[in-house]
């Protein structure tokens, strides 16, 4: 059986590589690039190479089969300082529910500002007319089910907006993704996930039509350009990851259990690796690592890396590929599935600016310690 769920991996691992193994000549050419950020404090630490092993509300933003992972109800929000100092900034809540044998609904909204910007046109360039605020703002869909202890998988839908006050562009974006755990204490860790899979987007209203003439010059007509359609930023996303237990030790009678009936390591580290394919940009390879004391304290810190980045001549992205961040996790109660409240924060230092800062809070609501 472990054999069969292993190449079927093997088997979506080629399919999503053959699907992603676009043109690198086409690099820029995409659009809606910010779906490719990542709003959350706990995979922000991670540079997002932690899809192997994602869970919860955030998985919406990683890879959705994570979503099978909620035990009960969980309700998570972040707000991101991007280049702090220039006034642009993501704010994103997602919601998931467990429903039983049906899976775990999840819901996503995420909204990205980018502060007062001054109106400009052909007749005033230096501005001086006043200010305009874009509106780029998606809603996600998913639902994560496990099909076997080891085995789960997600399927996710998004809505894509983007506009100004005269112009507007709208599409639709799948995701699909798997996640497959082994071990003895469920220590080895693998997903594969599909993103940004879907229809085009093109720009139209008001702002594109302005007044002509007619060829003899005899009446005065408007005129409407069309712009040209582009596509989203498909990403194939394949990572591992393995936790290292660091101790042994008895725990007192107070602490839990594990399901195996082993007491609870105070220790984890967990390394992690990551390959990422990119359609219209340059593919990414990190790794990763993450460290847990009695699962409420984390600190966690990646490297991710892509052509050029340590040149500041010919690098294409702003970010030095490095991030950090750390996680205080506490529950109302005791046993697994108590309520519980986390806070995370992470940073990615940045050439230009004052890096990227994300703070977020997740709140477990639990349903009791209940038998497996």
């Amino acid at each position: 059986m472990i054999h069969k769920k292993i190449k079927l991996i093997a088997l979506s691992m080629c399919i999503g590589l053959s699907v992603m193994a676009g043109n690198k000549d086409r690099t820029g050419q995409g659009g809606a690039g910010e779906l490719l950020l990542n709003p959350w404090g706990r995979t922000g630490g991670l540079f997002g190479l932690n899809c192997a092993w994602v869970s919860g509300a955030e998985a919406l933003k990683c890879n959705t089969a994570g979503l099978a992972k909620t035990k009960n109800t969980e309700i998570a929000f972040a707000h991101t300082r991007y280049l702090a100092g220039t006034g642009m900034s993501i704010s994103n809540l997602s919601f998931a529910n467990n429903l039983g044998d049906v899976g775990v609904l999840g819901v996503n909204i995420m909204s990205f500002g980018y502060g007062d910007i001054p109106i400009t046109t052909a007749t005033s360039p230096e501005g001086g007319i006043g200010n305009y605020k874009p509106s780029f703002l998606n809603f996600s869909f998913g639902l994560g089910r496990a099909f076997s202890k080891t085995m789960c998988a997600g399927l996710g839908i998004t809505y894509v907006n983007e506009a100004i006050s005269n112009i507007k562009a709208s599409a639709v974006g799948f995701d699909g993704g798997v996640q497959y755990t082994n071990g003895k204490n469920d220590e080895f860790h693998m997903g594969i996930t599909l993103r940004n899979v879907g229809t085009n987007l093109r720009f139209a209203g008001d702002g594109f039509s302005f007044n002509g003439s007619t060829p003899d010059f005899a009446n005065e007509l408007t005129v409407e350009s069309r712009s040209e359609k582009f596509s989203l930023p498909s990403q194939l996303s394949i990572g591992v990851s393995y936790d290292f237990y660091l101790d042994k030790a008895k725990s007192s009678a107070t602490d839990s259990t594990s399901k195996k009936g082993n007491v609870k390591p105070q220790h984890r580290l967990s390394p992690m690796f990551s390959f990422i394919s990119n359609a219209f940009s340059a593919d990414w390879v990190g790794v990763g690592a993450e460290y847990a004391f009695k699962e409420k304290f984390m600190l966690r810190a990646a490297y991710r890396y892509e052509p050029n980045i340590g040149s500041k001549e010919s690098s294409t992205t702003f970010f030095t590929g490095v991030s950090a961040g750390v996680t205080f996790n506490t529950k109302f109660s005791n046993g697994d599935n108590a309520p519980g409240l986390a806070i995370d924060y992470s940073y990615k230092p940045t050439r230009i600016s004052n890096g990227v800062h994300t703070l977020g809070i997740r709140l477990a609501l639990g349903g009791g310690n209940k038998e497996d």
